[in-house]
């Protein structure tokens, strides 16, 4: 089973691309998940200027680069992520063309960089389509997109989504497109912190009149059965760890005024830490319902975590480590577990 880090998981704003791969490839990771904001940092770095987001032939010149770069360490850009905000939008609109406009430029960058897959998070987005047939028509046609250079998509449940926060909602978004190159990216964060965990409320955990915590156990657990059980290994095209903090005192339970990001937004963006080291969720149930799917494909760190300066420093080397002990202790510990 391979292991890889997400690049947008190390370090700190100051540290540069180069720097993250030395201490990913010196911790024995055997590929990275190439974030774009990274590769946008690189190509300002590299060409002296700021580059926009949306300038994909300097960007892609940029990308040929850290080809070269991450293939002198022995390391693989085995996807490039996160693409977002892209299925939903009205037919006709400014929002649409952008979006699509946007697929064309990132399958360059794929091409620049040397990768075929590309994440997709399920939209957070207010005012897309939430039904499922219309989400699937979009995806659909991204897929036939990138088929066209051989290329796949792993569509990612996030579980602050507008109409797909749950891995059900994004499997069957997958079935509904049925191409052989779009499958999934699961994520212990996205699951545990969806079904079982709350950021809003004192004890950490979905807190409702009608669900008490023995039942809310008793669902999460019928849901791992379901997925270990009705999801295709080869459907499973990479998988995410990470662990949140308890946030002590809980989140608003409003959307955040300033950046707009509902509750579990926010908690993903500066509350995940590495397995073990200080997170709360129930990952290893639900590292071991995809392992009993058969799954033997990339197993990936994307943590997103807010004390990394307080924990490890300037030590690149240090959080890498531990951040490969911690994949070795997950997959261990969830061989480990029977399914309840």
């Amino acid at each position: 089973m391979p292991f890889a880090l997400a690049s947008c998981s190390i370090g700190l704003p100051k540290h540069t691309l180069h720097q993250k791969i030395e201490a990913i490839r010196h911790a024995g990771f055997d590929g990275i998940e190439l974030s774009f904001p990274d590769l946008q940092s690189y190509a300002n770095l590299h060409f002296g200027r700021d580059i926009a987001e949306d300038d994909y032939d300097t960007l892609c010149e940029a990308g040929q680069a850290v080809r070269t770069l991450v293939e002198r360490h022995n390391l693989k850009i085995f996807v490039l992520q996160p693409f977002s905000n892209f299925e939903g939008w009205p037919e006709g609109s400014k929002k649409r063309d952008d979006a699509f406009a946007r697929a064309r430029g990132w399958i360059r960058i794929m091409e620049a960089v040397g990768t075929d897959m590309l994440q997709v998070g399920s939209s957070d987005s207010e005012g897309i389509a939430t039904d499922p047939e219309r989400v699937a028509a979009d995806l659909r046609e991204l897929a036939d997109m990138l088929a066209e250079k051989g290329f796949k998509l792993a569509y990612e449940n996030w579980c602050w989504s507008t109409h797909a926060p749950k891995w059900s909602d994004v499997w069957n978004i997958v079935q509904k497109v049925d191409r052989p190159n779009v499958g999934l990216c699961l994520d212990t964060f996205q699951s545990a912190g969806g079904e079982w965990g709350d950021p809003t409320t004192e004890s950490g955990r979905i807190e409702t009149p009608a669900i008490t915590e023995m039942e809310l156990s008793v669902r999460y657990r019928a849901s791992l059965k379901e997925l270990a059980e009705t999801v295709p290994a080869d459907k499973i095209f990479f998988f995410q760890i990470s662990d949140a903090y308890k946030v002590q005192p809980p989140l608003d339970d409003k959307p955040d005024p300033e950046s707009g990001l509902r509750p579990r937004g926010r908690w993903s963006y500066d509350y995940r830490p590495l397995p073990y080291d200080g997170g709360y969720l129930p990952i290893e149930q639900f590292a071991k319902a995809v392992l009993d799917t058969g799954f033997k494909g990339w197993f990936s760190v994307e943590v997103f975590d807010g004390k990394f300066e307080e924990k490890f420093g300037q030590d690149l080397n240090k959080y890498a480590q531990k951040a490969m002990d911690s994949c070795k202790e997950l997959l261990s510990k969830a061989k480990e577990k029977e399914t309840q």
